[in-house]
């Protein structure tokens, strides 16, 4: 499997582009290359390697479900577990970019998502559009909601 092409993949909360891509995956959402894309990743092992958990929240992180924390290094990401369908698609890879299957602002075409990817993840669930996944940003002594 190649990580640097854009997958159109169910994940754990909604419709979205996986890639290992992200300027990529912000051309086929139209949205500003400086705007950052989130990191899926499918451990808290591969999580140690890309960022630290600040020490006052490293429970927090460890028990949440579909949430995405941005940590002081300023990367996003979310840890998908392992009971999680999307699990089994990511632990392929350990780390993608991952983005809602929509362009920037609107909300879920399925034709535009199966116009924009290069392949598409097919399961035996049809895609459909869930809540998206809470947004928490971490600081050393704060954590602000984002979303």
């Amino acid at each position: 499997m190649n990580s640097s092409l854009v997958y159109l993949v169910q994940t754990d909360t909604t419709v979205g582009f996986s890639s290992s891509n992200d300027e990529k995956l912000s051309v086929v959402k139209q949205r500003p290359k400086s705007k950052k894309i989130l990191h899926t990743v499918d451990s808290f092992k591969t999580l140690k390697e890309h960022t630290r958990i600040p020490k006052k929240f490293r429970k927090i992180v460890r028990k949440s479900k579909k949430t995405t924390f941005i940590y002081p290094n300023e990367k996003s990401f979310r840890v998908i577990p392992k009971e999680d369908k999307f699990y089994s698609f990511i632990s392929k890879f350990s780390t993608l970019y991952s983005t809602s299957a929509n362009l920037t602002s609107k909300s879920f075409e399925l034709d535009f998502a199966l116009k924009s990817c290069d392949i598409i993840v097919y399961t035996k669930d049809e895609f459909s559009e869930k809540s998206s996944s809470s947004i928490y940003l971490l600081k050393k002594n704060k954590m602000n909601k984002i979303r």
